[in-house]
């Protein structure tokens, strides 16, 4: 089964700081990182991986029926809502993000 890679683009205030992340079903790595070289260079973004892509339809939906984001978990709303929201220039869900399917 294929795992679900997804990417987020962080625009952070100045001064913002790597915070924690709270535990998803079927979360199995995340990674903060900076940009280095290219069109995002000392921009952040954050890698999640999922195990499959049963495990992120159940957190999310599917693509063509997307979970509101009242329905989305209540650590991700903790985490998007009272950790990453203070440090971004725009709101948690307006953010440029891409989830790819491994193959």
């Amino acid at each position: 089964m294929a795992r679900v890679i997804s990417i987020h683009e962080y625009d952070l205030k100045p001064g913002a700081e790597r915070r924690g992340l709270f535990g998803l079903a079927g979360l199995v790595e995340h990674h903060f990182l900076r940009g280095i070289k290219g069109a995002r260079r000392d921009a952040y973004s954050a890698v999640w991986i999922f195990e499959s892509r049963q495990a992120w339809e159940k957190l999310w939906g599917s693509p063509e029926a997307p979970r509101p984001p009242a329905e989305y978990p209540k650590a991700w709303m903790v985490w998007e809502n009272d950790i990453l929201a203070p440090f971004l220039v725009q709101h948690p869900d307006t953010i440029r993000f891409t989830s790819y399917e491994e193959l």
